[in-house]
């Protein structure tokens, strides 16, 4: 089949697995700044920018004047105890392939850079751009995230009804539908119903899964 014009990929959950890390961040900084345990991170909050969890996990104990305080302590443990996340299943197929037939591609999450710039390191990952969530005003699930990493691509609004989005979060999900790009789903944290009903066009289990549809 033709290949789509550009590929824009989520990080957590898509191309990572790093929810370990991340929840024991919140869990250790929480613990740092209140001297009490954090409550469970709530699924509906799953690809939403750190400083909206942060504004919820401290709202839950009346604390929400202290939101930009969790929010940078958390970006803080999350790089002092940085653990190298889980490589999921695909990505190498995936980059090769589009670094063969010279297609652009590129990372826009809601993670912070300094998490992003450590994890692409430590896994030798070929994405020649990677933007996170200091480089947008409105993080997903605004589509400034993915109209921007476009942008940096060299493509135009025209270009974007033939560029895939890969989502695992019905956050980033509504981010690349608002973009007016073609979402794809990742079954990571939810169903296929749930990410159809988001938007998604397609739904894989894996990138792996996706390549392999790609390929055939």
């Amino acid at each position: 089949m033709q290949l789509p014009k550009g590929f824009l990929f989520d990080f957590d959950g898509v191309v990572v697995n790093s929810f370990e890390s991340h929840g024991a961040a919140w869990s250790s900084a929480f613990k740092e700044l209140f001297n009490q345990d954090i409550a469970p991170f709530p699924k509906s909050h799953a690809g939403k920018a750190p400083m909206i969890i942060a504004g919820y996990f401290c709202s839950l104990i009346g604390e929400e004047k202290r939101t930009e305080e969790l929010y940078l302590l958390k970006d803080k443990h999350l790089d002092i105890h940085f653990k190298v996340p889980k490589l999921l299943s695909g990505v190498r197929e995936f980059t090769t392939l589009l670094s063969k037939e010279q297609i652009p591609y590129g990372i826009a999450s809601n993670a912070t850079k300094q998490f992003l710039k450590n994890s692409v390191h430590h896994l030798e990952l070929n994405f020649p751009i990677v933007f996170g969530v200091q480089d947008y005003i409105k993080p997903k699930p605004a589509p400034e995230a993915y109209i921007t990493l476009a942008s940096a691509l060299g493509f135009h609004q025209n270009d974007f009804k033939d560029i895939w989005v890969f989502e695992d979060s019905l956050t980033g999900t509504k981010a690349a539908k608002l973009a007016g790009m073609v979402p794809i789903g990742i079954m990571t944290q939810f169903s296929e119903e749930d990410l159809k009903e988001a938007g998604s066009v397609l739904v894989f289990p894996t990138l792996l899964e996706a390549y392999e549809y790609l390929v055939k």
